[in-house]
């Protein structure tokens, strides 16, 4: 959940269809300059993304953040691997959590809080696909429930 001043700029909405959401962690994130011009444009997509550690520091792997307009040839690629700005505490205890059989680091959103980009990293494991079936079914009597309640309100 984003702090107050903050602007959530996308969000990975099959993160929580897809994983069972265990911990979650804000990370800064290290851009070019036009990444950052495209992120404030809402130009960031991260349906695909995850995270991943590699030589001690923290990775955001398949973020797509679109080439800037007027970026000529300064523009960037846009799936290149960005590093995440995290505490050597926080990546050890990571590197920990992720060895076990089943986490993944999977990003939530992307926004911005005080001019800068952050990310909301989550320690995530993979749900079956019984657990997505049970979650659209809970989901969908709810909405029945309040329907009912609505028109019981109403008549």
């Amino acid at each position: 959940m984003p702090k107050k001043g903050t602007k959530v700029i996308a969000r990975n909405k099959k993160a929580t269809h897809d994983y069972h959401i265990e911990e979650t962690l804000e990370a800064g994130i290290v851009l070019t300059g036009t990444e950052i011009k495209s992120i404030r444009q809402g130009r960031v997509n991260l349906k695909d993304s995850y995270a991943r550690i590699k030589d001690g520091e923290v990775y955001v792997v398949n973020m797509h953040i679109s080439p800037y307009e007027q970026g000529n040839r300064f523009n960037h690629d846009p799936t290149r691997e960005r590093k995440l700005l995290l505490h050597k505490q926080e990546i050890n205890k990571l590197i920990g959590l992720t060895q076990q059989k089943g986490y993944t680091l999977v990003p939530l959103d992307i926004h911005l809080r005080n001019g800068f980009a952050k990310v909301e990293l989550a320690l995530a494991k993979g749900k079956k696909l019984y657990d997505k079936r049970a979650a659209i079914a809970k989901r969908d009597a709810e909405r029945e429930i309040q329907r009912q309640l609505k028109e019981r309100i109403r008549g």
